[in-house]
């Protein structure tokens, strides 16, 4: 296999890019996760109240293509209008969607089980809890779940969907879409805790498992700063949350 952690190329950049990279709001239950809850919309305008408090000003900003991307990027924005700041369109590019999580349960998680048998006793363990709207196993990370992803990370199991290499590369393909005519922009990115993590794992020159342990303490609505050039990758800031300010709102998931 060869190493998804080689730095990309960023040739193309003309001058410097400064991109904040901004995570979803908290999403809803594993059944259907792909939404904003309740606390997920109430940070998001909070975020967006936040930035038209600041002094940062977007001349671009993107989305991945999955709603709780769009919908917290769309929250944002229209919060920052509503307070007279201008916010650009958002362009949606698939470079920002997260890895699918129940592809990869699907695709893996039968190969683990048939010689794990903690691993299977969990997951039907997590499958019956979640089917409790209540359960706590809807904002958890679960044993099962850190078994199943880091068996995608190390290549063991060879399945359908996309691959962590395939996820790093097409991830950190992003840098194109960064040329926007200019140097010294600023462009906001509304994406997922594990895309930036990968991020900011470059930045780091970390390995697979390390990036997947800052995506696990990725805030909802964090801001992480990167700054690219043709050179490097710089973080500046990570998983930070100056618009949250009530424990209640602070969330993983």
């Amino acid at each position: 296999m060869s190493n998804p952690d080689h730095k990309p190329s960023h040739g193309t950049l003309n001058g410097l890019i400064t991109v904040y990279f901004i995570r979803h709001g908290q999403g809803g239950s594993r059944q259907d996760y792909d939404c904003l809850s309740d606390v997920g919309r109430e940070q998001s305008k909070l975020l967006g109240a936040w930035l038209a408090r600041s002094s940062v000003r977007f001349e671009a900003a993107w989305s991945g293509r999955l709603n709780r991307q769009r919908e917290t990027a769309e929250q944002a924005r229209d919060a920052c209008l509503r307070d007279g700041v201008s916010f650009p369109l958002i362009q949606v590019h698939t470079c920002w969607d997260e890895f699918d999580l129940d592809a990869v349960y699907r695709g893996i998680g039968p190969q683990i089980a048939r010689h794990d048998n903690e691993f299977r006793r969990q997951v039907n363990d997590l499958e019956e809890q979640a089917m409790d709207a209540s359960s706590s196993v809807h904002r958890t990370w679960a044993k099962c779940d850190t078994t199943l992803v880091r068996a995608w990370i190390d290549g063991c199991y060879e399945f359908a969907g996309e691959s962590f290499e395939a996820f790093v590369s097409r991830v950190r393909g992003g840098v194109e879409v960064f040329d926007i005519g200019g140097p010294n922009r600023n462009v906001a990115v509304f994406t997922s805790a594990t895309p930036t993590a990968v991020w900011a794992g470059m930045a780091l020159e970390l390995d697979g498992r390390k990036i997947m342990q800052l995506a696990g303490v990725t805030y909802n609505t964090s801001m992480t700063v990167i700054r690219v050039d043709r050179e490097r990758v710089r973080l500046f800031q990570f998983n930070t949350v100056p618009h949250i300010e009530i424990a209640e709102l602070l969330t993983h998931r």
